[in-house]
């Protein structure tokens, strides 16, 4: 696959994303009819009515200029384009791929999970039987050494001493 470089053309993710910005951009910063500008301000005259009506134009016209070249410098300095063309390359690679299958079988995984929490489950039940067994053992032992040392006072005093 041949690798996107900045100067390349933008994959379409990256397309619709610019598309998308401007579009929500646009839609905040609309400016309204000239009806309702001149509405909100009864006292001016229709002379200062057009002044203010064409400076609140020339505003919006240079917001949305800002906007749209700090968005694209931003987009520029976090490498935006080249993040989706990858992943647009990315995407394609797998739906060209037969093996990669995007439908998972939520079932199958449950059933896959289960059983391996059966089997974790079984194994750490058949260690603590063992660790309990031993237990058992070393405890049954302990008891069977301390009925011989009472038992033979002579063996408790060479086991002291040796």
């Amino acid at each position: 696959m041949e690798e996107t470089t900045q100067f390349s053309a933008p994959g379409s993710r990256h397309l619709n994303f610019k598309k998308s910005f401007k579009l929500a951009v646009r839609s905040l910063l609309t400016a309204c009819l000239k009806e309702d500008f001149c509405k909100a301000f009864p006292q001016f005259t229709p002379m200062e009515h057009e002044r203010l009506y064409g400076l609140f134009i020339q505003v919006i016209m240079s917001l949305h200029e800002n906007i749209e070249d700090e968005f694209e410098s931003l987009c520029r300095e976090t490498q935006v384009g080249h993040t989706l063309d990858t992943v647009e390359q990315l995407v394609e690679g797998q739906n060209l791929d037969p093996l990669f299958s995007d439908k998972t079988n939520v079932g199958q995984v449950k059933h896959d999970l289960s059983a391996s929490k059966k089997n974790e489950i079984l194994f750490m039940e058949s260690l603590l039987d063992k660790t309990k067994s031993q237990s058992d053992h070393a405890r049954s032992r302990i008891e069977l050494l301390s009925k011989k040392m009472q038992d033979n006072p002579c063996t408790a005093e060479k086991l002291r001493m040796g």
